[in-house]
């Protein structure tokens, strides 16, 4: 561990995180810190985004945002940074422009193109390359003086992968579909090559002070049942498996692993048993088939609100979050659930209406 951190005053997300029985449900938002903030654009001012990703200070300041916001009602912090920056640490140009998204000015295009078969050669040290984010979660960990545990992340691999031939956001994923059925072989190699690098990376980030991980696969609906069993499911699993062997490795205890495979409600059966303790379900699950499911096996589910109900009624809210409680069996199991949103809060939301949203989690849980 970097450092001496003050002690958790609130552990609540990793007890839950354990399996184990809690008082409450504990809630953290994906994109908690960012632009629906109006502090997050003030202190962004004028810089590039990936400026503040590589900006310990701001990177911290940022990820602070909504903890002191929302003083109380959320349960943990996840540092500032972006799922992207592995494919910059593999030498990939990246770039983030302003009302379109991340853009790669030269994607991958086949095998044959040079730059693929030079990615696969490169050594790539993550401890040097993305030196700054660990930086960045000591800082936040020091700054954050027990208040919450700190979450770090990773983008899965497929997500990565599609985003690195894709050249940026997609609806069509042609070029995705075109590398995997036309080249599985070498998909894969690329694949196997991110995960190693996505383990790796994870474990600087623990070693560095995070105490929870999450993998988001963002693109993981993107796939067929049968697409997903091979170009997806796979690399989760193989994190999950070596992470923990890392992290012994390095002298480090284990920490909770969170997987989200937006839109791959197919497979969260076969999900629950790669080794993950925490799965993140997107807004198109019924919380109480996706409790059956799971069943007996000792797994977390986390959400699952649509994030669109943010832009609704507190009517709407409450409506939401009672149909969250009842779903997922709050009242009786006091286990197996961390609230967040089906996806990360969409832009123009109020922030007094998520305000509103915690309040009726801890209002609608600590009676039920």
């Amino acid at each position: 561990m970097a450092g001496s951190f003050e002690p958790l005053k609130n552990d609540l997300i990793l007890r839950a995180a354990w399996g184990e029985k809690v008082e409450r449900p504990p809630i953290w938002v994906m994109r908690q810190a960012g632009r629906y903030l109006p502090e997050y654009h003030q202190a962004k001012g004028g810089r590039d985004f990936f400026e503040c990703c590589r900006d310990p200070e701001v990177s911290s300041t940022l990820t602070l945002q909504p903890i002191e916001r929302f003083a109380g009602l959320i349960d943990a912090a996840i540092i500032f940074s972006d799922i992207l920056v592995i494919p910059q640490a593999m030498g990939m140009v990246v770039e983030m422009v302003d009302k379109k998204g991340p853009h790669f000015p030269v994607p991958l295009r086949s095998p044959d193109d040079g730059q693929y078969g030079e990615i696969l050669k490169r050594d790539v040290d993550v401890s040097k390359e993305l030196d700054y984010v660990y930086k960045a979660i000591t800082l936040t960990r020091k700054k954050l003086q027990g208040r919450v545990p700190l979450i770090g992340f990773c983008g899965a691999p497929w997500t990565l992968f599609s985003y690195m031939v894709e050249g940026g956001g997609t609806k069509l994923f042609k070029e995705s579909k075109t590398w995997i059925y036309k080249y599985p072989e070498e998909s894969k190699a690329l694949l196997q090559k991110i995960a190693e690098l996505c383990v790796d990376y994870l474990a600087l980030q623990v070693k560095a002070g995070a105490q929870l991980i999450q993998v988001f696969d963002s693109w993981a609906g993107e796939l067929s049942p049968s697409t997903f069993k091979k170009f997806s499911e796979p690399y989760l699993g193989y994190i999950a498996k070596h992470l923990p062997l890392k992290l012994q490795e390095l002298g480090l205890s284990p920490v909770p692993m969170i997987v989200f495979p937006k839109g791959a409600w197919f497979a969260l059966d076969s999900i629950a048993d790669l080794g993950y303790n925490v799965i993140g379900l997107d807004w198109l699950y019924a919380p109480s088939e996706a409790v059956k499911t799971v069943g007996h096996r000792q797994v977390v589910l986390q959400g699952n609100a649509d994030p669109g109900v943010l832009y609704g009624s507190h009517a709407s809210i409450t409506e939401t979050v009672e149909e969250l409680v009842e779903g997922f069996g709050w009242a009786t199991r006091k286990q197996g659930w961390i609230v967040n949103l089906g996806h990360g809060i969409t832009p123009f939301v109020n922030p007094d209406d998520l305000r509103f949203f915690l309040e009726e989690i801890h209002r609608l849980t600590k009676t039920a």
